[in-house]
């Protein structure tokens, strides 16, 4: 059974032996985990496929940790209950720890992408590593679902390896858009983004949707700490809402300068910041910051079921950013295995033809491997928390 306080095993190759999951939990109603039902479009010959590997792909040290760790999380939870229900025929997960550094990536990719025992991919979770490590999965074959890479461009390379299992940010960047000028009422608005795969694109997403309301754009660079620069050019110029695209260790830091600084705006980000670490971080100054999120809200009731077993499983904790989407996404293996998925061909196919009842959404993928269903939701920080807000329409 896999507990929180645990020590973590950051794996960075697959000479590491894999860790076999075994334990807590019940199944859902989906009939997606330990029976030979679900909604692939091909199977194997009618018994599961046993003595097979699963991998989780992102960040589990590193300045993104936090969102990579609730991401693995779920994919646990998954697996261990389709180890319960299957105590003869065992999945073992293997934890690759990308620190989500594209520059990783490739060697990582091409170590997984060798081990013909690993039959599907749960990540890769940063849009950066994403684009490093796509063109080497697509030539080995090997069936990928991201469960929080959200560039929209990921999904253009011709992979029919890739899958995504949440909407990306050609619909998180409108919704972010709408928000800011339909909720909070913005006509100066100040977008800024951390130059990477992911924040620069969301940033320009959203400005470009905003038009003639940005009044001004600046570039950070991740890992950088030092924002005066960037404070003194937000205050001059009369903005009084900041758009950032980029993550939740650079977002802290921006925001707690901007109040220090004394700045009253509100500040708008997109999902890369949804995690404690951001809190953690800016304190008092995150209060108020609005977050937009293709992630279901924990008190949604389609996820209550899985709230509950996750949290039996994590010392009472509840699920974060992404942990339902990725339980989702491993449970479309699961199946695949349940169903005599035996190789990454097999299981191509059961992917590429899924259509079932997840705990966030019906997941079914289309031919560039996105998502059918597709939903963005506003959270907002009160109180030193952040909850949820509304779905944006």
């Amino acid at each position: 059974m896999f507990r929180r306080n645990n020590p973590w095993r950051a794996v960075a190759a697959f000479a590491a032996v894999g860790l076999v999951l075994t334990g807590c939990g019940s199944t859902d109603d989906t009939g997606n985990e330990g029976d030979s039902g679900g909604g692939g479009g091909g199977g194997g010959d009618g018994g599961a496929a046993c003595d097979k590997q699963l991998a989780f792909f992102g960040a589990l040290t590193g300045p993104a940790a936090g969102l990579g760790q609730q991401i693995l999380f779920g994919v646990e939870l998954a697996v261990d209950e389709y180890n319960t229900e299957n105590a003869d025929c065992q999945v073992v997960l293997e934890q690759i720890d990308s620190q989500g550094n594209p520059d990783q990536a490739p060697s990582l990719a091409t170590e997984a992408a060798g081990n013909e025992n690993l039959l599907g991919v749960i990540g890769p979770a940063f849009s950066g590593e994403s684009a490093a490590a796509g063109p080497i999965f697509s030539e080995g074959g090997l069936p990928t679902i991201t469960p929080s890479a959200t560039n929209p461009t990921l999904a253009d390379n011709d992979w029919d390896t890739f899958h995504r299992i949440l909407g990306n940010d050609a619909t998180q960047g409108p919704a972010a858009a709408t928000y800011i000028s339909d909720t909070i009422g913005s006509s100066s608005v100040f977008v800024m983004d951390d130059a990477s795969e992911y924040g620069a694109g969301l940033a320009e997403i959203v400005a470009d949707q905003l038009g003639d309301s940005v009044i001004d754009t600046d570039t950070i660079q991740a890992g950088q700490t030092d924002f005066a620069a960037s404070v003194t050019k937000i205050k001059s110029s009369g903005a009084d809402t900041l758009f950032f695209g980029g993550y939740y260790a650079e977002a802290a830091l921006i925001i707690s300068q901007l109040r220090d600084g004394g700045w009253e705006g509100t500040f708008v980000v997109g999902d890369g910041v949804k995690d404690p670490g951001y809190l953690e971080g800016a304190g008092d100054a995150a209060e108020g910051t609005i977050i937009t999120c293709p992630c279901i809200p924990a008190e949604d009731p389609a996820v209550q079921e899985f709230g509950t077993n996750f949290a039996d499983a994590n010392n009472g904790e509840a699920p974060g950013t992404y942990s339902a989407e990725a339980y989702d996404a491993a449970n479309v293996f699961l199946s695949g295995l349940a169903d005599g998925a035996a190789d990454r061909e097999t299981m191509l196919e059961w992917v590429n033809g899924y259509d079932e009842a997840g705990v966030t959404k019906q997941v079914s993928f289309d031919d560039a491997g996105e998502v059918a269903e597709i939903h963005v939701y506003a959270y907002i920080v009160e109180g030193g928390e952040i909850v949820s807000d509304k779905e944006i329409e």
